[in-house]
């Protein structure tokens, strides 16, 4: 299971809900992608969410 090396983010538990009110287990995952980024004018490669992608295009860090 991918996990974000930027912010951390990885598989979260809970329930599916049905009408009936019947629980049954349930894994959420993130959209990890397997990205390379240029920072500093070094290439990394990294698994990185896209939210986290989104906040670092936003910040200016990376280039759009």
């Amino acid at each position: 299971m991918a996990v974000c090396e930027i912010s951390g983010k990885g598989k979260m538990y809970g329930h599916n809900v049905s009408f009936s009110q019947h629980k049954t287990r349930k894994v959420f995952k993130p959209n990890v992608q397997k990205k390379t980024l240029i920072i500093n004018g070094k290439k990394i490669k990294a698994n990185v969410s896209t939210s986290a992608l989104r906040t670092l295009k936003k910040k200016g860090i990376i280039a759009k």
